[in-house]
């Protein structure tokens, strides 16, 4: 089945871009936006909506494959691409990218995507944001021809011989933390909150306190409204546990068991406990930090984000058991078929596989790379996008029940 027509259409994602430059420098928070002025290229405020593009492959039989690009909250900073201005890649696609899609044949999805995931324009690799939404629209095509679900596509393209699941759900409470987490509690999503602890004033404590008070809250909240209800605690630190301890391993390993008995019954992870400025050094505190809470048996697992971005860095990570579970971050990937490379990568090293994203994604971005997770067995995925809580839930969790249905008919 061959392409006949490319149509693009300028969307918004679930969230904002936000000038991690000028937040960093000082940017106030007013209201939902920020006072100050933009220092990351591109930025014309410190916070601005996300933009998407949708790409339409319209195939022989009048059928489309549909992805969307977009690109993380804080694009244009920590060696990731330029700010994604819809408008601006709109004239890629359209110039350069259409003449390349009308014409091929798509019959499967693996070999195509990994064309456009390593073509090269003008001296240099496509956006990641372009490289994301072709290849989900290539994905979305195939599987139309095929008249498969996506999941069942990837499985069997690359012939991954598990049966397709449904892994545990994780929700993201934004900044609020206290209401969310009850919507999260009546829905019952299996990993909560997120939690957005990057700052230690405010959020995390200089002793910690704060963190363990919220983890004690959260914890007497799900007892006091759920029954036979035990859902996993992740918490995402941004490094500030390693600021307040020096990056002292066994500070931090001792910090980690009083939070171990502060969410009992609760299992516990910890998202990012210190971030040491570089991939070499994060890399080795994230490892002895893993080894020594295994040595001390303390049942929190330990989650690496930072400086863990592509396939490389991915494969670092899990040889060195830098985490007991690794987040892919869809979106910095480009191409999704990555997103398999990336699962597979950490099951070949025995760590856990987080398929997670970011809050600026589509409906359809989420949607397609659920399905990816599904098929290759990840053993969580994010609720995206957004970061109202109930918008990301309610279309991760419905296209995995889809996905389950069909899958089983």
């Amino acid at each position: 089945m061959k392409i006949t027509n490319v149509v693009v259409s300028k969307g918004l994602t679930g969230f904002y871009f936000d000038d991690q430059g000028a937040i960093k420098a000082g940017a106030v928070s007013e209201g939902f936006t920020y006072k100050g002025q933009p220092v990351t290229p591109n930025f014309k405020s410190v916070r601005q909506a996300g933009e998407s593009i949708s790409v339409m492959l319209i195939m022989e039989d009048g059928s489309v494959g549909l992805g969307d690009c977009a690109a993380v909250q804080y694009s244009g900073c920590g060696g990731r691409d330029p700010l994604f201005i819809a408008d601006d890649f709109i004239k890629v696609i359209e110039n350069d990218l259409k003449p390349l899609l009308i014409g091929r044949e798509l019959t499967e999805f693996k070999s195509n995507a990994e064309y456009f995931d390593n073509l090269v324009l003008n001296g240099t690799r496509l956006h990641t944001a372009l490289r994301y939404g072709i290849t989900q629209s290539i994905l979305s095509a195939v599987s139309k021809v095929k008249r498969k679900t996506i999941a069942e596509v990837i499985k069997e393209e690359y012939n991954i011989q598990t049966e397709i699941v449904r892994p545990s759900l994780f929700a993201q409470s934004g900044d609020n933390r206290y209401e969310n987490v009850d919507k999260m509690i009546i829905k019952r999503v299996d990993v909560l909150p997120h939690g957005l602890i990057n700052n230690i004033e405010t959020k995390l404590g200089r002793n910690g306190e704060l963190l363990k008070e919220y983890i004690e809250w959260m914890r007497d909240r799900i007892l006091e409204l759920s029954e036979n209800y035990f859902p996993i605690m992740h918490l995402d630190v941004y490094g500030t546990i390693g600021e307040i301890f020096g990056n002292d391993v066994s500070k931090i390993a001792d910090y980690c068991k009083m939070l171990e008995q502060s969410a009992h019954p609760f299992m516990l992870r910890i998202e990012g406990p210190c971030d040491c400025g570089n991939r070499h050094d994060t890399i080795k505190a994230l490892s002895e930090i893993t080894a020594l809470l295994d040595e001390r048996d303390i049942k929190v697992e330990i989650v690496a984000d930072e400086w863990c971005n592509n396939l490389e860095d991915i494969t670092m990570f899990a040889k060195a058991k830098a985490g007991h579970m690794l987040q892919i971050k869809t979106p910095d990937l480009g191409g999704v078929n990555n997103i398999v490379d990336a699962i597979l990568i950490c099951q070949k090293y025995n760590v856990l596989a987080y398929s997670g994203g970011t809050c600026n994604e589509t409906n359809v971005s989420s949607e397609i790379t659920t399905n990816i997770a599904m098929a290759v067995g990840a053993c969580q995925v994010l609720a995206k996008p957004g970061m109202g809580t109930d918008e990301g839930i309610m279309i991760v969790n419905n296209e995995m029940n889809r996905v389950m249905a069909l899958t089983r008919k």
